[in-house]
């Protein structure tokens, strides 16, 4: 590739990519985001490969693998154009009826098209799926039609348009004013305002300076970072590029979890085509820019998430936290001043630099701007990234857009903000999602992690496994995190087993208050938030545990128990065989019985009757 040496040059090569593209050609588009990945895509598109090649139809038919189309759990997801057709859950085995039947004829295959589970209608386009028309796919949108290993599709769309503007039309100072005023504020977690950010960065003594994307997603649940780095790195780096001008940075670094192989990879060959086209590099577009971007992998800590401990780990020291009062944008990165957004904050830049940020301040709430990306997950019929405006209600993420509640179950309530963050009870699904609605319920945006929980869900387990969680991941530097959630873990681990008293309660409350006011960085600051949350909406499940020894969803083991119902039982001993502690006894074609003090509990004999006859009480 021929290096772009001005803003002319590129858009005169965007020009002749748009008088090429054959919009009205058929093409196929796969989606290859890891989701699909995991279902066999790879397979599927070598299949298409194979057929046009047998058919010799790759001159007339196009083949494209993009991005994360966000329905994940229906991948792999084949889309035939220019008729916008949607397969969902497609098979090598599917292809060559896909090519005969509706590329070359216009047909379409009824047992490949989705079902809505609440009506039971077939959709055709992702317009007719109540997943899709509910959300305002802003930023993930472009994942549709982008091959992220082909720098000109980005490039054909409007990519690296809004590098050249502000190169050519705007300050410094000019671009921090524009993102001021749009209202972006980070999506990794707390929501500081993104401009004043890079305001106090470009102001800071010191060179050189630095810009960083967070892309160590880490709360258990969220993927949106790594599909929106999977599926479209340009308009990452781009974002990245544009603070990098605003800040006064010649130098940047990717910081992604090792866990993220596919976005690692589509990542740096991005960087590779951007730096031999000159849109990175030295001189950009011919401006006397330097701007250079490094990828850095991090191990899969947890609290690497954290800003400072994540420049620790870029520096190739131990991923732990430093004080607050040391602030980044002052002396981060080796000591120098340095910003820090996450892989969502970015992608947003060109969006406000192309479009304006009066169109973008339009978009959300007062205090919350813009949309946001949520992992929608849990007990729900659709999951997958849902995009939406801020502001959008519980209601109707989770009716709307995400087909209601499995099985017909009730609603108990919403985690969201990842481990860091707090459960929402069903009575509070009308209010809406932004930054300042969830600091006033005690939780927070995190990096859009939403896990729905249904009846059959038990709190004090939720509690429990977040809690557990945190402990293993915290960096144990200082005493209130460290020591604080130890004892967490304890006093839950003793309510679920049944040895749980009421002061412990309060213990809990008194923990909650001294590791957020002097644990050493948000992870232990905002750890006790799931129990604190539980404890508030869910007190009487707290109660059940300790007064009556109970766990109403019949969830924690030390307080069930399972037993045979003689009137349903045929004695066909299915349960006897797979009970892994021979705690099953009875004669064939008889009731049989469960010796309490040999039963584990696992369950099994439950899973494997098919009269219902195990009782689990």
């Amino acid at each position: 590739m021929r290096a772009l040496r001005s803003v002319g040059e590129l858009d005169a090569a965007r020009a002749a990519l748009r008088d090429q593209r054959r919009l009205d050609r058929p093409c196929i588009t796969i989606c290859s985001g890891t989701g699909c990945h995991a279902l066999e895509g790879g397979k599927v598109y070598e299949a298409f490969e194979e057929e046009l090649r047998k058919r010799r139809l790759g001159d007339r038919i196009g083949l494209k693998p993009t991005g994360c189309r966000g329905f994940c759990e229906r991948g792999p997801i084949v889309v035939v154009r220019p008729q916008g057709i949607l397969y969902q859950r497609v098979e090598a085995g599917h292809v060559p009826d896909i090519i005969s039947r509706t590329v070359l004829k216009g047909e379409i295959i009824e047992d490949l098209l989705y079902v809505d589970p609440t009506t039971g209608e077939k959709a055709v386009a992702m317009g007719d799926m109540a997943f899709y028309r509910g959300q305002e796919r802003v930023i993930m949108g472009d994942n549709d039609e982008l091959n992220p290993g082909d720098i000109w599709d980005y490039i054909a769309i409007g990519g690296y348009g809004a590098l050249g503007k502000v190169l050519t039309k705007m300050t410094p100072s000019q671009v921090i004013e524009e993102i001021k005023l749009s209202g972006l504020r980070g999506r990794g977690g707390g929501g500081f305002p993104t401009g004043r950010k890079w305001e106090s960065c470009r102001l800071a003594k010191g060179e050189p300076k630095y810009v960083i994307c967070n892309a160590d997603e880490g709360d258990p649940g969220a993927y949106s970072n790594r599909s929106l780095l999977e599926g479209n790195p340009h308009k990452v780096l781009e974002g990245m590029a544009i603070g990098a001008y605003a800040v006064g940075s010649s130098r940047g670094y990717v910081y992604v979890r090792t866990e993220y192989p596919l976005a690692t990879k589509n990542v740096q060959i991005a960087i590779k085509q951007a730096g031999e086209l000159g849109l990175l590099g030295r001189n950009i577009l011919g401006f006397g820019f330097d701007f250079s971007v490094k990828v850095v992998s991090g191990g899969g800590a947890f609290v690497c998430g954290e800003s400072t401990a994540l420049m620790a780990s870029i520096e190739g020291r131990r991923g732990e936290p430093r004080p607050k009062y040391v602030h980044s944008v002052t002396r981060g990165l080796w000591d120098k001043p340095t910003s820090l957004n996450n892989v969502e904050t970015w992608a947003n830049v060109p969006l406000i630099i192309e479009r304006g940020a009066e169109w973008y301040s339009q978009i959300g709430t007062i205090g919350s701007k813009g949309t946001k990306v949520f992992s929608l997950v849990g007990k729900i019929n659709n999951t997958g990234l849902v995009e939406v405006p801020m502001g959008t209600t519980f209601q109707q993420m989770i009716y709307n857009i995400g087909g209601g509640i499995r099985d017909g179950k009730k609603l108990k309530a919403v985690q969201i903000g990842g481990p860091s963050g707090g459960c929402i009870p069903s009575h509070l699904m009308g209010m809406p999602i932004d930054y300042d609605a969830l600091t006033q319920v005690g939780s927070m945006m995190g990096s859009g992690g939403m896990v729905v929980m249904d009846e059959d869900t038990c709190m004090v387990d939720i509690a429990r496994y977040f809690v557990n969680f945190l402990k293993d991941e915290s960096c144990g530097k200082c005493t209130p995190c460290r020591e604080g959630l130890y004892q967490m873990a304890e006093i839950l681990e003793d309510i679920s087993a049944g040895r749980g008293t009421g002061p412990q309660l309060e213990l809990l409350q008194q923990l909650a208050d001294v590791m957020r006011d002097a644990s050493l960085c948000a992870l232990g600051q905002t750890a006790a938030n799931p129990v604190l949350t539980t404890v508030r909406h869910f007190k009487d499940e707290y109660e059940s545990h300790i007064h009556d020894r109970k766990c109403p969803a019949r969830v924690c083991r030390g307080l069930i128990k399972y037993s045979v119902d003689p009137g349903k039982c045929t004695g066909c001993g299915r349960c006897l065989k797979v009970c892994p502690e021979d705690a099953i006894k009875g004669e064939k074609k008889k009731p049989h019985e469960i010796d309490p003090a040999r039963c584990i509990k696992c369950g099994a004999c439950r899973d494997e009757c098919k009269f219902d006859a195990v009782l689990k009480v």
